[in-house]
């Protein structure tokens, strides 16, 4: 008895080092077969990524399946498990609810698209950054803190989703600068349209039409009269979010530089605080 349960402990361990290490090679496989081809072959590596991650848990089953037919005591257990197999599928249904809805939005992920391995995307609740990973259960997205934020796909799939990178990367900016009432309004535009011209990530998405009938390459409004400036607001096309974002902090600072040359003031708030004069103490003298 004990000697074969020796061989029962030695063949779970031999079946775990097995397991472990076949699923290191694949990840790993599969891995130098996505970063190789994928490019080559122009494919989206959002599939192969999700089948990468689905190995671990399909090598570990089978590798459990294994175990369980090879000692009585587990084949046994499997056979009383199935058995009750009514009850113990209510259980393990009720227990991993959320298990399986991110399997299934993972799925969906998968199946119907909204983003891929490499979008820009930015979620409801504010975190915004490119998406590394869509695993079996969650989907990882790195910010431009270059932190991982790690969602669960159920939420993924049923979320609000701005894709800055699916159809068209193109993204028209909005860069808005606040100028004192009594600027001149005129100058402020041609200094804000000189400085992002000049900037190497700015690209001219006019139409062959609109050059021919002299529209500006950048446009520039004034949105909102407010209570100390007047704002206006630039629109500015680049490549892509990264270029944008690169972009508007460039531009802010050499147009403060500029605006500064030409006494172009950016107001800030002023608060006036008035006192009211109190009325004298008289003591009263005997």
């Amino acid at each position: 008895m004990i000697q074969k349960n020796t061989e029962y402990i030695f063949l779970i361990i031999f079946t775990l080092l097995l397991v472990a290490g076949l699923t290191y090679i694949l990840r790993k496989s599969l891995d130098f077969f996505i970063k190789r081809n994928s490019k080559k072959l122009h494919a989206d590596p959002t599939n192969f990524i999700f089948l990468k991650n689905s190995i671990s848990f399909v090598v570990y089953s089978i590798g459990l399946i294994w175990v369980f037919q090879k000692i009585p005591y587990f084949n046994s257990l499997g056979t009383a498990l199935f058995a009750s197999a009514g009850v113990l599928a209510a259980a393990i249904g009720f227990a991993s609810q959320k298990a399986i809805a991110n399997i299934i939005g993972g799925l969906f992920i998968l199946m119907f698209r909204p983003f891929r391995v490499g979008d820009t995307i930015q979620i409801s609740n504010g975190h915004k950054g490119v998406v590394e990973e869509i695993t079996i259960r969650h989907t990882i997205i790195k910010d431009f803190e270059f932190r991982r934020v790690v969602v669960p796909n159920s939420i993924m799939s049923e979320d609000i989703i701005v894709n800055s990178s699916i159809t068209d990367k193109k993204i028209r900016k909005f860069v808005d600068i606040g100028i004192a009432y009594d600027a001149d309004l005129d100058k402020a535009e041609e200094i804000i349209r000189n400085e992002i011209l000049q900037h190497p990530y700015y690209i001219d998405a006019r139409t062959n039409g609109e050059k021919k009938n002299g529209i500006d390459p950048v446009q520039i409004k004034v949105v909102s009269l407010g209570d100390f400036a007047v704002t206006l607001r630039a629109f500015v096309w680049t490549k892509d979010f990264d270029d944008s974002q690169n972009l508007t902090w460039d531009v802010l600072r050499s147009i403060k530089k500029a605006f500064d040359k030409n006494h172009i003031e950016i107001p800030f708030p002023h608060r006036t605080v008035m006192f009211k004069n109190k009325m004298p103490i008289q003591n009263d003298k005997e």
